[in-house]
């Protein structure tokens, strides 16, 4: 056994023994229990974790496509961006599928379709503000497996529960198995009012206990200061009831209202959660990941902190009530929201345990909580930051940035951070650099030409860093693992009364060619602007806040490859720029290239899976799949056999689901 090898495993006996010494609850976060895979992320942790080893390291190079179940026939156009993450329960797979995201229940051992539900919502599901196809997928709720139920939200925001064995709506629920969504978000209160095709959600709801809490995802670019708002509701499970609401921007007399100043708590909008959301069962506690409020780019019009917007927010599922919050970002102004479901897991720090909750953000900070009572496992500290010269625009002048652990990507542009194959192209990436706003991580965007600059060169940019695949950890161990992307964009603005009634909405930047071209937008002769790696997996210890390892996930992109300014240089790996979603079991971390709505053919994403060694990143096993692997992959065992599932798509294909196993 080599030295790392026998430190890691001392490693997680010392964790083990702790553990049992301080005789925490049984309840711990243990990822997918029973060979299923419950939640969107495997627990309701979203630890993405499973112990099952079947599969393993020296068996997982037999791997074969054991079904192939396609979406040709579920809606008038082609979904080829698949981004759903099935259930396994019983040996059923549940997922939303197509273009009018069908509700879908597939037999896990063969592929076969057991049954459809789609609920005809006509123009308002036509004119839904987001990803107008399948979503993430859906929820699953039992009543000590007497009755089970799948929760959906559909396209034009409409919440339903199906019975799970017949996919029939349970009529006892709302009006028919069906809850209109856009009641209740706004009674008695001075707010916009909520239009068709403003309001919606792409991730799965989630029930705790018999609440099933629903966010909220809204229009990106809003055309005005008064947007409707994404609160968060709590409904029966039973009878679809709504028993509370959370106002993610607090009105008179609720905490936060004054960290929006000038009453623009009266018309700002979006603050909602789009992303999907984490709970503990045991105490009853779900985790908001609330985003950027209106607009992304410009806080002119909402003075102030603006609290809950880029907080992670944690509540009591039964009453909705408050039990803490951490604000990320204050007065967001680079559209760094929480894109990711909150990871729950149990560590050891310092010999004490802790049931924590680990955020990953967009600008590749890794926050980690106290999840009973928020205090923060590692010092975070409120560091002085760059402030905006853009008028109106009030920055705030700090920003909170953790002391542990390190960020698992590049944060800000400088020259170091450039292209440096040759001297050459390095000479040419300074020049290019030179025409942008450089600066460290929350420098705030600029005006579009002033001082001659097109805009702010943002790193990481403004989809991150991390993103919705989000990542995995190991329930065991601690271990947390990244997917991200080193890509810059471009942040400026400018003022459009054709776009927008505001003072100022993100535009008016010049790119320089375009990805699907070359490597990068604004790069060195269609080559990227910043260095290798441009898409990564970085392995971080959850008990001491360490990095372990990083590699580059994917392989050297052919346009950098076959460049002739690049003849006859050995380049390394380098990782292709996609986020993939990450599965962790007993032996195996997997990973695919990724490859969803921004995915060029040359340069971002790839049809390759990788099996990496957990403890040293080593590729284990590789395959190149029918498409790209578009959403997080999940495991589960039935009929003696364990199963790797995951979606795939390709532009101009009908995406599908994959599912792999042993001969």
């Amino acid at each position: 056994m080599s030295l790392e090898r026998f430190a890691f495993v001392l490693r997680i006996l010392l964790v083990i023994s702790i553990v049992l010494a301080t005789n925490l609850p049984v309840s711990a976060q243990r990822g997918a229990e029973g060979g299923e895979w419950r939640g969107y992320g495997g627990d309701f942790g979203s630890t993405k974790y499973s112990p099952l080893d079947q599969i393993n390291r020296d068996n997982v190079a037999d791997l074969e496509i054991a079904w192939r179940w396609k979406t040709d026939n579920f809606g008038p156009r082609l979904d080829f961006n698949y981004q759903a993450t099935p259930l396994m329960i019983g040996g059923v797979l549940y997922t939303t599928a197509g273009w009018r995201r069908n509700v879908v229940a597939i037999d896990g051992a063969s592929g076969e379709t057991l049954w459809m539900y789609r609920y005809e919502e006509g123009d308002r599901g036509a004119r839904a503000p987001v990803r107008a196809s399948s979503g993430r997928g859906v929820a699953y709720w039992t009543d000590d497996e007497k009755e089970e139920r799948i929760i959906h939200v559909t396209k034009g925001y409409h919440l339903v529960a199906l019975d799970a064995e017949t996919g029939r709506p349970i009529t006892t629920f709302g009006d028919a198995g069906i809850v209109d969504l856009y009641d209740g978000l706004t009674d008695g209160l001075e707010r916009p009012t909520v239009e068709d095709g403003q309001i919606g959600l792409n991730s799965p709801a989630i029930v705790v206990g018999d609440v099933i809490v629903v966010g909220a995802a809204l229009r990106a670019t809003a055309p005005a200061p008064e947007f409707v708002a994404g609160f968060v509701r709590g409904f029966d499970v039973r009878t679809g009831e709504q028993l509370w609401i959370f106002h993610t921007i607090p009105q008179p007399g609720e905490f936060g209202n004054d960290t929006w100043e000038n009453d623009s708590w009266r018309y700002s909008g979006n603050t909602g959660v789009w992303a999907p959301m984490s709970a503990d069962q045991d105490l009853g506690y779900v985790y908001l990941p609330v985003e950027t409020p209106t607009n992304d780019l410009y806080g002119g019009h909402r003075p102030g902190d603006n609290l809950f917007a880029e907080s992670l927010v944690c509540l009591d599922a039964q009453t909705g009530e408050r039990i803490w919050h951490f604000q990320f970002v204050h007065h967001g102004i680079w559209d760094y929201d929480i894109p990711t479901a909150p990871t729950l897991v149990d560590i050891v720090v310092d010999g004490r345990p802790v049931k924590a909750v680990a955020q990953i953000t967009k600008q590749a900070f890794t926050y980690v909580f106290d999840r009973v009572t928020g205090e923060p496992v590692w010092p975070i500290e409120e560091r002085p930051v760059p402030q905006s010269g853009v008028p109106g625009e009030q920055a705030s002048p700090t920003q909170p940035f953790p002391t542990r652990p390190a960020p698992f990507d590049r944060q800000g542009v400088a020259g170091d951070d450039l292209l440096d194959f040759t001297p050459e192209l390095n000479a040419e990436a300074r020049r290019i650099a030179s025409e942008y706003q450089l600066g460290p991580i929350f420098t705030p965007p600029i005006l579009a030409g002033a001082n001659g600059l097109h805009g702010l060169l943002m790193l990481p940019q403004m989809t991150g860093g991390a993103n919705w695949q989000g990542g995995a950890v190991d329930a065991e161990t601690g271990v947390l693992y990244v997917a991200s992307v080193t890509n810059p964009t471009v942040a400026g603005l400018t003022n459009d009364p054709g776009r927008s009634s505001m003072n100022y909405i993100g535009g008016g930047t010049r790119r320089r060619g375009s990805a699907r071209q070359g490597c990068g937008e604004i790069g060195p002769l269609g080559l990227p602007l910043i260095k290798p790696p441009w898409g990564r997996i970085t392995a971080i210890d959850l008990n001491t806040g360490d990095h372990l390892w990083m590699i580059a996930n994917g392989d050297t992109p052919d346009c950098v490859k076959n460049h002739p300014a690049l003849s006859g240089l050995e380049i390394p790996r380098t990782g292709k720029p996609e986020r993939s979603g990450i599965l962790v079991t007993k032996s195996l971390l997997f990973a695919g290239e990724g490859g969803g709505l921004f995915a060029t053919p040359t340069w971002a994403g790839g049809p390759m899976f990788y099996a990496y060694d957990k403890q040293t990143g080593e590729t284990i096993w590789e395959v190149e799949l029918p498409k790209r692997q578009s959403g997080v992959p999940m495991t589960y065992m039935t009929g003696g056999k364990q199963y790797i599932v995951m979606a795939a798509s390709n532009r101009g294909e009908p995406a599908e689901l994959i599912a792999l196993a042993l001969p």
